[in-house]
């Protein structure tokens, strides 16, 4: 199982989409979102605010700021009630979004993350961030699959989005719209399901599940609490690195049952002939010095083989450059479509 934003993609997405309604125009959306989002942490919100500056736009710190994880976000910024999120949270917070929701299909379609925003009980538009697919994770997932391993990803992204991602790097299962403390539990309904999960994440969130796994993988790019929650640390950050455990693992397997194998049999023969079977027959019988010797010999072959683990060597693994949303200028994070006329907007 794989958590999509910071270990399927880069973790910074970048501002791809302003969508406004009348009344509204493209700064006076992006300054009061970027004002909401001034002091979150989530890479999401560090990306409107991102884009906002890039364009020029100032913003100031909001009077009020209350995040409700994985719906959105309520502010006061400038004396006006600001409100970011999905359809369901806009609602709750009395904003009719009807208007806007073929907008908010067309973008999770094209593998962005759409959020709505309403002021003083308005609908003001949408702004849409996309993330970047790591430049290696479509030819470590397809590894993975001729590893024999199903691979899920979970995310907290709406089902559209997630499932574009999914088809671009080829997943096989997507589990979408999970909120963060729900992670471990759908980590419990796949080992309900009598499968070995191994888990790979990056942020604070994914601890619990990364503790719930069979084994956990956590991303040596990501959280403290990540990587002491996991069992194995991917130093680089990589899917690759979850591959190269994998095989080493195989290897390591593999060569602890040749070396049983090898040793029972060795002392299958060795110990009968030491204890004199064969002395009624041929008179046969070994000295102290032979067995000692032939014991010997036995603990070299052995570490000999195990230390055939220091040649082995991981599947090179191609890298693509990161697939970027049509129509973004990963550079700016500024949307480099022609844009659109306020009617065609609303």
């Amino acid at each position: 199982m794989l958590d999509k934003t910071g270990t399927v993609t880069q973790g910074k997405p970048v501002l791809t989409d302003v969508v406004t309604t009348i009344g509204f125009t493209e700064d006076d959306v992006l300054f009061l979102a970027a004002a909401a989002e001034i002091g979150s942490e989530h890479p999401l919100g560090e990306a409107i605010v991102t884009g906002a500056r890039n364009r020029g736009i100032e913003t100031n710190e909001p009077e009020i700021f209350k995040a409700v994880p994985g719906h959105g976000i309520t502010a006061i910024v400038d004396a006006r009630r600001v409100v970011l999120g999905n359809l369901a949270f806009m609602k709750d917070r009395g904003v009719e979004a009807g208007a806007v929701e073929e907008t908010l299909a067309r973008l999770s379609d094209e593998g962005k993350t759409a959020m709505v925003i309403g002021v003083d009980g308005e609908l003001a538009g949408v702004v849409a961030v996309a993330d970047t697919v790591k430049e290696d994770s479509v030819a470590a997932i397809e590894r993975m699959h001729e590893l024999g391993l199903e691979v899920v990803m979970l995310t907290g992204d709406n089902r559209r989005t997630a499932d574009a991602i999914g088809r671009q790097v080829g997943i096989d299962r997507v589990l979408a719209e999970v909120l963060p403390q729900d992670k471990a539990n759908q980590i419990k309904l796949l080992q309900a399901e009598g499968k070995t999960v191994a888990m790979v994440g990056d942020g604070i969130n994914d601890a619990p599940a990364l503790a719930q796994a069979d084994v956990g993988m956590a991303m040596g790019t990501g959280t403290d609490v990540a990587i002491e929650s996991g069992d194995i640390t991917l130093v680089k950050g990589s899917l690759t690195g979850i591959v190269t455990a994998i095989e080493l693992s195989k290897a390591t397997i593999r060569n602890v049952r040749q070396n049983l194998v090898g040793a029972f049999g060795y002392n299958s023969l060795g110990i009968p002939i030491a204890a004199g079977v064969l002395y009624p027959f041929i008179g046969l019988l070994l000295s102290p010095l032979l067995a000692g010797a032939a014991m010997a010999f036995s603990s070299v072959t052995v570490v000999t083989n195990a230390n055939r683990l220091r040649r082995w060597k991981p599947t090179t693994i191609a890298t693509t450059p990161g697939t970027n949303v049509p129509g973004v200028d990963a550079t700016s994070g500024v949307s480099t479509q022609s844009k659109e006329t306020e009617g065609a907007r609303s």
